[in-house]
């Protein structure tokens, strides 16, 4: 899992003891096919997938 933190200032001008952190985490997942066809490849690239949730193909 990777995490990227922001912090911004809630104030424009002065306040420096005002901020918000914001966080982004993405979670990586990785899983090896071995004697694929391609069908198999056709299929894994045509998954319906929710937002957010990417799949990449590698040969």
């Amino acid at each position: 899992t990777e995490r990227n933190r922001y912090t911004v200032l809630r104030s424009t001008f002065i306040h420096k003891n005002a901020r918000d952190q914001y966080e982004i985490r993405t979670h990586k997942r990785l899983i090896d096919i071995y004697n694929t066809s391609a069908k198999t490849i056709d299929e894994l690239s045509h998954l319906n997938l929710p937002a957010g949730v990417d799949v990449e193909i590698k040969m």
